[in-house]
């Protein structure tokens, strides 16, 4: 019996060793297996705080450009002010403009009587003036008579009468 008992225990500490040498190979795998994770780690870390640092400077950029849009955008707002009173100026001024010419159009209206009576006076007043100059240009050659007679020494005076 002791034999058996030396017999199971010489085979339990085989089994232990096979177990053990298993065991060891297993672990030796894994350590090549997790330094291999460890090294791809290392380099993604790397990886990571190239892109941190990318990302932080992407995110200041977009900052900047941001408070610059939003600078422009205030200086397009104060542009579409300012052309939104042009145009307000403008609305204001034609309708002045045609309440003028409104006003214009109405006392042109009223006074149309007016107009065709100083139109008459004028036509009657040219024609005055057109019969005073026929009537003096008929006269003129009675005037010449007379000059004839004046001594000849007086021929610019001649001029000046006949310019008149």
């Amino acid at each position: 019996m002791r034999i058996i008992l030396y017999l199971s225990v010489a085979v339990i500490a085989i089994a232990f060793l096979i177990l053990v040498l298993y065991l060891a190979k297993t672990l030796k795998s894994l350590q090549s297996t997790l330094d291999s994770v460890s090294h791809t780690l290392s380099g993604l870390e790397k990886q990571m705080q190239g892109i941190t640092l990318e990302t932080t400077q992407l995110l200041h950029k977009t900052n900047a450009l941001a408070e610059n849009i939003q600078k422009k955008s205030e200086n397009l707002d104060t542009v579409f002010v300012a052309v939104r009173n042009v145009g307000t100026s403008l609305q204001s001024f034609n309708s002045s403009l045609q309440k003028v010419s409104a006003k214009a159009q109405n006392r042109l209206e009223d006074n149309q009587d007016k107009i065709a009576q100083v139109v008459q006076w004028g036509n009657a007043f040219m024609e005055l003036r057109d019969r005073w100059k026929n009537k003096r240009s008929l006269s003129e050659p009675a005037q010449a008579g007379i000059e004839s007679q004046l001594p000849t020494d007086n021929l610019p005076k001649k001029r000046f009468l006949r310019s008149r």
